[in-house]
């Protein structure tokens, strides 16, 4: 095998693909990247078994071959080389071993069987249709931080991707929750994603195409099963395996009946143990529910308002080691207020999933 391929252009494509490599690992060949060469095509292949990312670019071949190499020491020597230069693969069947040329420069790297390495790609997609990469971006970007980090519930650690509605009305949507804090964004179905089944796309899946996305002004191809999904974005095929698990009933615990259809929370009177508004921390609120700051309270501000208030705000005579709120005397009988504060408070209600899903919804 010879290659001839232009530096920008393999370490563009050797960026994407070398981020799937795990650090560390138990089998080898799982550190390394595969590299096949032919037809003027020069294609790059990394999976850690859950994931896996195909690139291919165009480059001289003369004569092609297939090969696998250390991925990362592949792409930190390509990143060290200067701007502009012409590099030269060059492998043989007689020594396990990939060359590297460029200019003076010159690289060897020990190299494993191409017939070790693992494919998970196989396999047949139910559904397939299209979508803007500007409207996977925000499906993305909407959701991502509300995923959860903890391992132990691991059917909350990706974005739960499915459509609602019927008929004319079908939308795709995309939900994640950490059990604390939920995220929803909808928007109209693709052709052929009717009647998808419902998946959860794991979080690392979920950061690789955030990346690859940027770099894509069209539309991306999306693939899926029960089992697996599969993006392709531009000149890169994503193929994942998918989470193994039954997303929880996220609906019961969006709060119904208020008059505007949601629970109204107001940063304006929660403060930081530092007796700093949240709002002058640059949180904006979502949402709010209006209540009358008293006389006496109001004499005690200045021209910064509630945020000088401190040490005067406390929950009921109790002051918390989080965060404090102001309650009206006359709040008392205000259940959705009430269940504001215990939600923040953290005392009464776990506000994703609470003990007893009637509590999140007020009367």
């Amino acid at each position: 095998m010879k290659v001839t391929v232009e530096r920008a252009e393999l370490l563009k494509s050797l960026s994407h693909v070398h981020r799937v490599v795990e650090r560390r690992n138990t089998i080898p060949i799982l550190a390394n990247v595969l590299i096949r060469a032919e037809r003027s095509k020069l294609a790059f292949k990394a999976t850690d078994l859950d994931l896996e990312v195909i690139e291919t670019i165009g480059a001289e071949v003369s004569p092609g071959g297939v090969t696998t190499v250390p991925a990362h020491m592949f792409y930190e020597i390509v990143r060290k080389l200067p701007e502009g230069t012409q590099i030269v693969l060059e492998a043989s069947g007689d020594r396990a071993v990939l060359t590297i040329r460029a200019g003076r420069s010159r690289f060897t790297l020990q190299t494993l069987p191409e017939s070790d390495f693992p494919d998970i790609a196989a396999g047949d997609m139910s559904h397939k249709f299209t979508i803007a990469a500007a409207d996977l971006k925000r499906l993305i970007e909407k959701t991502q931080f509300a995923i959860s980090t903890e391992e132990t519930r691991y059917y909350l650690n990706g974005i739960y991707l499915h459509t609602v509605g019927t008929g004319k009305s079908v939308s795709l949507r995309a939900v994640a929750t950490d059990g604390h804090r939920l995220a929803q964004v909808d928007l109209a179905a693709p052709a052929g994603a009717n009647g998808m089944p419902g998946i959860i796309v794991p979080r690392k899946t979920v950061n690789e195409v955030q990346r690859l996305i940027d770099d894509v002004n069209g539309e991306v191809a999306v693939e899926l099963s029960t089992a697996k999904i599969r993006f392709t974005l531009g000149t890169v095929v994503l193929t994942s395996k998918l989470i193994d698990g039954t997303f929880p009933e996220y609906g019961r615990v969006i709060p119904l009946g208020n008059n505007n259809g949601a629970l109204r929370l107001t940063t304006a009177r929660y403060y930081t143990p530092s007796g700093k508004s949240i709002q002058a921390k640059g949180i904006v609120p979502d949402i709010e529910v209006l209540q009358d700051v008293p006389e006496e309270l109001k004499a005690r501000t200045d021209t910064k308002g509630e945020a000088s208030l401190r040490g005067h705000l406390k929950a009921e005579g109790d002051e918390q080691t989080g965060s404090q709120s102001y309650i009206p005397p006359d709040a008392k009988d205000d259940k959705a207020l009430r269940m504001a504060v215990d939600l923040l408070r953290g005392s009464a209600t776990n506000a994703a999933f609470p003990p007893d899903a009637k509590r999140a919804v007020p009367n």
